[in-house]
């Protein structure tokens, strides 16, 4: 007896050694358990500010390297994430650190193509900001050469995965407000100087700050803090303006609920401000963006849906307010907002995912039988690109959607510039009417930083 008593003592123990060994790691982690099999290593590119903020919102997964040449803006995501190790040249990151499987960018935009652009050649799944370059042609070349390497693309307009965006499109579809053939977009910004001139004195650089890898491709010049942090947005060879930094953000809803891709014509006017050197008869400012600024997009038709003309005002400039919007009510949001014109109606949003989403006037909007809920919702603008990471499906804003959006946005500086309508091939990506403006799609690389 008490042999069989050991053998079935001895047969029992391996029985649950075997079924233990089965048991998946997340139940034995309890709730919320990620097994570490299933968490990516991220490095930040340009971990102060909103790059901070992108972090937070991904810290689930490991975040092993932070990237950034600025250490005294860095330092409270330097001290946040103690085991990072640290680099100012994402070059150099890259190289060393063979186990990063995604990187997040969110650098000033004149860094966004060469940073993103080395962790898509070398194998990483990435997550830039908007917009998701400085020029067209940095544009195109990101989302050709993330379409190629296959990696899991995002871009930083967080907006899209709100929930108001499909009530937009559920709206629209429904016949909300009739046909759309008109849009008025607008933000207050710009929120930092812009119509000035470049400094002339030469301030010593901050010993914090690499100086030289923050122009990173530009020209060089001399240091100045008129330039960061923040304030490079306003500034031609950094920034690419309020419509760089917002219309990422406002046209996203349009994007999406209208399936548009590229407009056929753009043109633009803005503030005649003269500042010291430069004169009536060539008052355009080489080194900053205007104060405030006006531009038409015309989207052609497109299936089922006509011609749809867009407004962009910026830097205070406002559309004319509706009649049908009570006196009490505001325009928009902090940010911007959008007005979209029906036969039927109109409906009027903030900016930032469309918040505020209402039919104007409230009557009409109370009177509205909201149509059932069709579309996918968000998990999350984040969580979209991590699960992406890990096998998932294609983020809302994937570069391949996140390009030609940015790319029409960047349209509208090019406009700027141009001062007349211009007429944009986008298979060829050129201006067709106007060949001498190809050259603002395109810019120079200081030696050592050429794509």
């Amino acid at each position: 007896m008490a042999s069989v008593n050991r053998r079935q003592f001895i047969k029992s123990v391996a029985g649950a050694a075997a079924s233990f060994t089965i048991v998946p790691r997340h139940v034995l982690g309890g709730p919320g358990y990620q097994a570490p099999s299933n968490t990516l290593n991220i490095a930040g590119i340009g971990v102060g500010g909103q790059g901070a903020y992108d972090l937070q919102s991904v810290e689930s997964e490991n975040i092993v390297a932070l990237c950034d040449v600025d250490w005294r803006h860095a330092a409270a995501t330097f001290e946040r994430y103690p085991k990072a190790r640290r680099y100012r040249d994402f070059r150099v990151m890259l190289e060393k650190e063979k186990g990063i499987d995604a990187v997040v960018v969110a650098t000033p935009d004149h860094t966004h193509v060469v940073a993103a652009l080395a962790a898509i050649r070398a194998g990483k799944h990435v997550y830039v900001e908007k917009p998701l370059a400085h020029s067209i042609e940095e544009t195109r070349r990101l989302t050709e050469a993330a379409r190629e390497a296959g990696v899991a693309t995002q871009m930083g307009n967080h907006g899209h995965a709100a929930e108001t965006m499909r009530i937009l499109k559920e709206w629209l579809d429904d016949g909300a407000i009739g046909t759309v053939r008109e849009v008025d977009a607008w933000t207050p910004h710009a929120v930092w100087p812009q119509g000035i001139n470049r400094p002339s004195d030469s301030p010593a650089v901050p010993d914090t700050l690499a100086w030289d890898l923050w122009l990173g491709p530009v020209r060089e010049r001399p240091y100045h803090p008129s330039y960061l942090p923040c304030t490079w947005r306003g500034w031609w060879d950094f920034g690419t303006g309020a419509l760089g930094d917002m219309g990422c953000h406002i046209f996203d809803p349009l994007y999406y609920a209208f399936d548009l891709t590229y407009p056929e014509s753009v043109e633009a006017s803005y503030s005649t401000f003269i500042p010291e050197g430069l004169s009536w008869d060539k008052p355009f400012n080489d080194e900053t963006y205007p104060r405030a600024s006006i531009v038409r997009y015309r989207f052609p038709a497109q299936g089922k849906r006509p011609a749809l003309k867009v407004t962009w005002y910026d830097g205070g400039l406002m559309p004319e307010r509706p009649p049908e919007l009570e006196e009490t009510r505001r325009m928009g949001n902090t940010f911007g907002g959008l007005l979209l014109i029906g036969d039927k109606g109109k409906i009027l949003s903030g900016a930032h995912g469309a918040d505020g989403l209402r039919i104007i006037p409230e009557s009409a909007m109370q009177a509205y039988e909201r149509p059932p809920k069709r579309l996918p919702r968000s998990v999350g603008h984040h969580q979209e690109w991590i699960a992406a990471c890990k096998g998932g499906p294609r983020p809302g804003s994937s570069f391949e959607y996140a390009g030609p959006l940015t790319e029409t946005v960047l349209l509208g500086n090019v406009a700027l510039r141009a001062q007349r309508r211009i007429q944009f091939d986008p298979a060829r990506m050129e201006i067709t009417n106007a060949p001498e403006v190809n050259a603002w799609l395109r810019r120079e690389y200081r030696d050592g930083w050429s794509l």
